[in-house]
């Protein structure tokens, strides 16, 4: 019986956080580490920019290979939110869901979006594993090179049950990704 007494509480503790995520509050962070990713794709920053706030494009390439994408809710301009429910597509013992067994729940919030040069997302993961825990600051920034873009992403306060190895592997799938829908 105690432990369902926990198991309601962690409930709503967590529907606490998750309500206090989606209104703007809680933006502590458990995680202190930084990771990062870049890639030249040659078209114009506003090209690039679409795809960002085009849900019917965001789901094509922002989930890493191995997983699909699909949006619960998406509102792309500042303060807006958005839920979107990453599904890994095949078996491997190599990834593990945050959220349940094959999936990674992402709540986030557009903290700044400057068209055709950065957008600035805060994100948390749906999960009971504290190891998930924490708000995550992503920045992608589209900055003209030459011929194309040169588009950064850099992740900061990225929570400790991510690894970094893989972290950084699935951002550049993501980047090869972006390259492949906007090409």
């Amino acid at each position: 019986m105690a432990s369902e007494q926990e198991g309601g509480d962690f409930a709503l503790r967590s529907s606490r956080a998750a309500s206090e995520f989606a209104h703007g509050a809680g933006q502590a962070s458990h995680g202190s580490r930084t990771d990062s990713a870049s890639r030249l794709i040659k078209v114009r920053p506003q090209k690039l920019y679409w795809a960002f706030v085009d849900p019917d494009l965001l789901v094509r390439w922002l989930p890493p290979e191995g997983m699909r994408g699909r949006l619960e809710r998406f509102e792309p301009q500042a303060g807006g939110a958005y839920r979107m429910v990453l599904t890994y597509t095949g078996a491997s013992d190599s990834f593990e869901g945050k959220s349940s067994p094959d999936t990674d729940i992402v709540e986030g919030r557009f903290v700044e979006l400057v068209p055709g040069e950065k957008i600035v997302q805060a994100v948390a993961f749906d999960s009971p594993d504290p190891a998930f825990a924490g708000e995550m600051l992503m920045t992608w920034k589209l900055e003209a090179d030459g011929e194309g873009t040169k588009v950064t992403v850099v992740c900061e306060h990225v929570p400790g049950g991510i690894g970094k190895r893989e972290h950084e592997q699935a951002l550049a799938s993501t980047l090869q990704n972006l390259e492949r829908i906007v090409s």
